[in-house]
């Protein structure tokens, strides 16, 4: 029969029932995995540690778990998670290889590309296959220097994780992504016009209307929103655009 825990026991907390000269051997033991888990993810290469798709990650997990288990449980066998990591690392290696090699395992393991926004405006179709709000989407572009969807040709978010961003040439008038509303510390909001030039945008995905769409109260037909506003020149190109004015 188990003995019953007591509480606060200072000796239980921080030795527990292992003998002193334990602690020796986990020392041992973390270095030893340690350097052999190094030496592992180094034959992987450069490509294992500077993305996270979905095999890396997958690759971190297993390896967390077989590397944490081994450097402080006396039950593990040391022989046992060297063999765990050189398996997993292994499997890893072979999926890059068939990475490398054919574009058909490179879909099917890390998946696609998936385009977020194509000609000025956020595309709310493809931003629900990864599960992003069109907040979270323009949070990234943001993120990579886009202050407008005007001056944006397209974003692909790609299979690893990252944002590719390509601009237009020539920039044109967008939904702007620096509303000052959406800062904790930001300005009071000015009142902004709705429609510029007889042209409004959709104030969620930037999708470019005529005026018209505000009088009949009409959702927007790419992502149903009904808030509009007016779309603006990005930063810089005003002066280059000239004298655009406001419709009531």
């Amino acid at each position: 029969m188990d003995q019953p825990v007591i509480p606060f026991d200072l000796a239980r907390m921080f030795l527990g029932e292992h003998p002193p000269l334990f602690y020796a051997e986990i020392l041992v033991r973390t270095v030893l995995v340690y350097v052999y888990a190094l030496l592992m993810i180094r034959w992987i290469g450069g490509r294992g540690v500077a993305q996270l798709s979905m095999v890396e990650f997958l690759l971190v997990i297993a390896l967390g778990s077989a590397v944490g288990d081994a450097m402080f449980y006396p039950d593990v066998p040391l022989l046992a998670t060297m063999a765990v990591i050189t398996v997993v690392v292994g499997l890893n290696k072979v999926l890059d290889r068939l990475i490398v090699r054919f574009d058909r395992a490179k879909r099917i393991i890390d998946g696609r590309p998936v385009a977020l926004a194509l000609d000025g405006r956020i595309l709310p179709e493809a931003a629900s296959q990864r599960d992003l709000g069109l907040a979270e989407i323009k949070a990234m572009l943001r993120l990579a220097g886009v202050g407008n969807l005007g001056e944006l040709r397209a974003a692909y978010l790609e299979a690893g994780g990252g944002l590719s961003v390509f601009r237009r040439s020539q920039v044109q008038p967008g939904l702007s992504l620096l509303p000052p509303e959406h800062l904790v510390n930001g300005p009071p909001s000015p009142a902004k016009a709705l429609a510029m030039d007889g042209q409004t945008c959709c104030a969620m995905c930037g999708a470019s209307s005529g005026a018209q769409i505000i009088v009949t109260r009409a959702p927007c037909p790419e992502c149903g929103n009904r808030m509009w506003q007016a779309p603006e020149w990005p930063e810089g190109a005003e002066s280059a655009q000239g004298g655009a004015k406001p419709m009531e």
